[in-house]
């Protein structure tokens, strides 16, 4: 699988020829201002739930790819009213088989709103399961105990967990996060975009060896490979 990053928590995943991008916000983010946004490759476009910093290039995207769309019912309807068709809702607890694999959503606790005030349903993660390997997109959210439950329904190789505090669980929850989880690989996400939530990275890296775990911090437009 190779990653690429295009900040704050946008990802991009390649799986068996498809791309996979998760929570678009990059043309608002400074951080981001050397990616192309009108460069950016989707088949599928993950949104975990519908605050602007995951949402913000959603559309455009989607209109210019013709990308599959997975969000919640809510974001659905909204997405709708933007124009787009290519969408499949789903919520908590669902599954869904497509041609890379299969996606499963799981819980996230944090909030969840539109960029017009209106609700965006129940925030999300995701499990991503493919003969590549698997892998847990968090989403944001706190640390929570249902997070064991992952660790237990399925082997996770990877995942994505945000770090940056403030809105989100911070770096001694992610900790615990990947040991509930039963993963050692963790790439960090949703830190150091504005003031709230900055972090030092140094320290980071340093707790997560303490730990025994490896912690990524990527460079926005860099790409890794994850066998």
């Amino acid at each position: 699988m190779n990653i690429t990053y295009y900040g704050h928590s946008c990802f991009g995943v390649e799986i068996n020829g498809k791309h996979l991008l998760f929570d678009p916000y990059i043309s608002p983010n400074e951080l981001a201002k050397n990616i192309d946004v009108n460069a950016v490759k989707a088949d599928y476009i993950l949104i975990s739930h519908g605050h602007n910093d995951h949402i913000a290039d959603a559309v455009s995207i989607a209109k210019r790819t013709g990308a599959k769309v997975i969000c919640t019912w809510e974001i659905y309807v909204w997405l709708g009213k933007q124009g787009l068709e290519n969408i499949h809702p789903m919520n908590t607890g669902g599954k869904v088989k497509l041609d890379f694999g299969n996606v499963k959503c799981v819980k996230a606790e944090h909030s969840s709103s539109l960029p017009d005030g209106s609700y965006g349903g129940n925030p999300m993660g995701f499990v991503v399961e493919s003969n590549q390997g698997n892998f847990y997109y968090a989403g944001d959210t706190a640390l929570t105990y249902d997070m064991k439950l992952i660790g237990e329904y399925r082997k996770v190789d990877f995942a994505f967990l945000p770090i940056g505090d403030n809105f989100t669980m911070g770096v001694d929850n992610a900790i615990i996060a990947a040991e509930f989880i039963h993963c050692n690989d963790i790439i960090g996400m949703h830190y150091d975009t504005f003031g709230y939530i900055k972090i030092d990275e140094v320290e980071a890296l340093k707790k997560f060896e303490r730990s025994g775990k490896l912690l990524t911090l990527m460079n926005i437009g860099e790409t890794i490979n994850k066998h």
